[in-house]
């Protein structure tokens, strides 16, 4: 194999490789001698086919075999010959080929660029730390009271009235005809919030506990059975029991409903609760702000075709009007969005950080507990989705490069109050939509980039 740079021009390289016919006829009669041990033909014996009956039979699809192991196998090695770090799928275009042939073709390549970690001593970011006062906490607990489904039984003379429970069985009809679905038992919906079927819980203001009413109401759009959506349905209730909603006392019997030991360690809790919420939100600013420092600080020449792949994902779901109208704004972003994935990943290469596969379960753990009653859910959801797995995997990766980064910068611990928080939150999202609507911020978009210079690549003809 003879491999030769044709030409090479910034990030793009055009490699030319030629193979002897004789490399490519030992292939052809190696498989020929493998197929005739297990081939069967009319006259002759298994395992006795002569070579040049079987290249007569099966010469054209065994060479279209040959040739396209041999494109897989001698492009790699030309790429590692040439010691190519190659950016996305090289394109093949084949120059001549045949039996009885020399192989020519040549491979036309995206290279990665060479990238040099400047020092990340200059880098400055904000750990912010939330203080939560006893108001604020005692504002959402009562919250969280208010809703508590405690419901009491009315007396049986009083009618029901908005956000009172009513308890009733139903039976349905749509032209005096039943139909699926169109019976219930011990239905229950408080009154008010409109959510069995539209303006069906308004008719049921007034009623009383053992009562029969009946309520006319359409079936929704979305109604399993279509046949029967958005038709005039007749319902005889039956109502069983009307209950009256009471103030959710906060004490240390709520406490331990919540799963706290008693109110002050649901207070605690509580406190905290409110501190991850709004540190979670602080801690992607300080992010982005330590990815736009991270792109400013390094200029390096950004391979085209993975710019194209990041436009298309970009403006995958916009229409054309909207592509043409955002394309220079989405250019940028794609252009930023890659430049970061390239740093990134060099900065993890360079440190040597990987995912182990003990910090991947463990983190699929964290989901799991998180959703105790989905648990079999989550579990069976990353086992069927590899790709899903290889996602979190990628999360995980840039959250480890994220915290190298900050080991090695400037640290400022700033204490802020909610109201602060929340205005250095809105503040940003402001500049979000005003600088990259409809388009993801960066910060979140990295860890697909982060992942671009892949070990195996597949070869792409033209």
């Amino acid at each position: 194999m003879k491999v030769t740079v044709n030409s090479k021009k910034g990030l793009k390289t055009n490699l030319a490789v030629f193979i002897e016919k004789k490399i490519v006829e030992e292939k052809i009669n190696l498989r020929l001698n493998e197929l005739s041990k297990t081939v069967n033909l009319k006259g002759f014996r298994p395992g006795k086919v002569p070579t040049e009956v079987l290249k007569r039979q099966f010469g054209q699809a065994v060479y279209g075999e040959v040739l396209e192991k041999i494109l897989q196998e001698t492009s790699k090695k030309a790429i590692e010959e040439k010691k190519i770090k190659v950016a996305g799928q090289p394109k093949l275009e084949l120059k001549s080929h045949g039996e009885g042939k020399d192989l020519n073709y040549t491979l036309e390549i995206d290279e990665l660029p060479l990238i040099k970690i400047v020092s990340l001593n200059s880098i400055k970011f904000t750990d912010y730390e939330i203080k939560v006062t006893e108001d604020e906490t005692k504002k959402r607990i009562d919250d969280i009271a208010k809703n508590q489904n405690d419901f009491k039984d009315k007396n049986e003379n009083d009618s029901a009235k908005e956000g009172d429970l009513v308890i009733f069985d139903y039976n349905a009809t749509i032209d005096n005809k039943n139909f699926d679905g169109g019976e219930g038992k011990n239905t229950q919906i408080v009154l008010g919030k409109d959510l069995f079927i539209k303006g069906f819980d308004k008719q049921l203001l007034g009623v009383k506990k053992n009562q029969e009413k009946e309520v006319i109401a359409f079936l929704p759009e979305n109604y399993p059975k279509k046949e029967f959506a958005k038709k005039q349905a007749n319902f005889k209730c039956k109502i069983l029991n009307i209950r009256k909603r009471h103030p959710v006392k906060v004490d240390d019997e709520l406490a331990k409903n919540l799963g706290a030991k008693n109110l002050n360690n649901l207070k605690e809790l509580v406190k905290k609760q409110i501190q991850s919420q709004y540190k979670q939100n602080l801690d992607s600013l300080s992010k982005e702000n330590i990815l736009n420092q991270i792109e400013k600080l390094h200029k390096i020449e950004i391979p085209d075709n993975l710019v194209q792949q990041e436009l298309e994902l970009i403006s995958q779901e916009l229409k054309k009007e909207d592509k043409d109208k955002n394309k220079k704004e989405s250019e940028k972003i794609a252009k930023k969005r890659i430049k970061l994935g390239l740093i990134l990943n060099e900065l993890g290469e360079k440190n040597n950080l990987k995912i182990s596969e003990e910090e991947l379960k463990n983190e699929i753990q964290k989901q799991v507990q998180s959703m105790p009653e989905q648990q079999n859910q989550v579990l069976e959801y990353y086992k069927k989705n590899p790709s899903a797995a290889a996602s979190l995997r990628g999360s995980l990766y840039e959250e480890k490069i994220i915290n190298l980064i900050k080991e090695k910068s400037t640290k400022t611990i700033k204490s802020v109050s909610t109201k602060e928080a929340e205005k250095l939150i809105n503040d940003q999202h402001k500049l979000h939509d005003h600088h990259e609507h409809p388009h993801e911020d960066d910060s979140k978009k990295t860890k697909k980039t982060s992942k671009i210079p892949e070990k195996k690549k597949k070869i792409r003809k033209k």
